[in-house]
């Protein structure tokens, strides 16, 4: 992002940039502020191509074309697929494309070991967009409400992240809901998150195998059907339930060996918040217990796959079993 941002401040443009990576918000972001950066509100010497029918002549043919009254031609690309297939003649046409022309490609798909890819690295860049870490979320959001005057805790800002997830698109919407929310208050807490956000569904899944670790059932069972009223599929919810509990058991196993949060976030690929929560509810469990539960999710996942059950009645019977673990 670094030579993102220099290129945008400086206004030193290079003929054609690649925007990839998991995290869909951040190539949409600097796609739109490169395009604001180029040429503005110029929608004259503007083409855009989407999808993967896009045709490379039509493409060449374009950006062959000198700009009308302006300094540059842009050319945006999406989701073209180019950068998975045959390219034809582009890869070798981006050395002589005229210098009055930009191209930005923004795709979901790529193999780094294709021409295009290699050809853009030699002329442009190439911008991969990883989901970002905890810590960038959390100065990312931090710099989001100060703009906005308003102030949080540490616990209110995990309790946050927990709720809203790592997408930042997500994060985005939420915290624009909260900012309306608070109107003239500057202070954010955990009831304002809990009356504004809307839960996602591994938090749900999260609570549910928090009641049935506290045995309580008829909580569990109402965060079952809170499920089943949002439509969500009766596997993904199992599929969660399987995960969440596999994530118990190394958890535990990993406390045991003596490690924290931030090991046990490393080790499991979770946000150091998610790991605390973890670490917190495997403790209520004996390893054995984790165990059983485990094993009860793959036996039910099983059953659906070889048509011994519907995946509903599966997924019942699941909760039903956890409760008496």
């Amino acid at each position: 992002m670094k030579t993102l941002n220099q290129d945008i401040k400086n206004r030193t443009f290079k003929p054609v940039y690649l925007l990839f990576g998991e995290e869909a918000f951040l190539v949409k972001s600097y796609k739109n502020r490169l395009r604001e950066a180029i040429i503005g509100d110029d929608t004259m010497n503007l083409g855009i191509f989407t999808g993967k029918d896009t045709d490379v002549d039509q493409l060449i043919s374009l950006a062959d074309t000198l700009p009308f009254f302006s300094e540059r031609r842009l050319i945006i690309v999406e989701d073209s697929g180019l950068f998975k297939r045959d390219a034809g003649a582009l890869p070798d046409y981006l050395s002589q494309m005229p210098p009055t022309t930009c191209i930005i490609f923004a795709e979901s798909e790529v193999d780094k070991r294709s021409r295009m890819y290699k050809k853009v690295k030699d002329l442009g860049y190439p911008a991969e967009f990883k989901t970002q870490t905890e810590r960038e979320l959390k100065k990312w959001v931090l710099q989001l409400l100060s703009r906005e005057d308003i102030r949080l805790t540490e616990p209110v800002m995990d309790y946050f992240l927990s709720a809203a997830g790592t997408d930042m698109n997500r994060i985005r919407t939420e915290l624009d809901k909260l900012i309306s929310y608070l109107g003239d208050r500057k202070v954010l807490t955990q009831e304002d998150i809990d009356a504004v956000c809307a839960p996602q569904i591994e938090g749900k899944i999260f609570d549910m195998t928090a009641a049935l670790a506290a045995r309580d059932r008829r909580k569990a069972m109402a965060l079952y059907f809170d499920l089943k009223t949002l439509r969500e599929p009766p596997m993904r919810i199992l599929f969660l339930i399987s995960r969440q509990y596999h994530q118990l058991l190394q958890a535990r196993q990993l406390s045991l060996e003596g490690m924290g949060r931030e090991e046990v976030s490393s080790r499991l690929k979770v946000p150091v918040f998610a790991a605390g929560r973890l670490l917190s509810q495997a403790s209520r469990y004996q390893e054995n217990e984790l165990e059983r539960a485990a094993e009860a999710c793959a036996e039910a996942d099983y059953s659906v796959k070889t048509g011994k059950m519907s995946d509903i009645m599966a997924l019942e019977m699941l909760i039903v079993q956890l409760q008496e673990q």
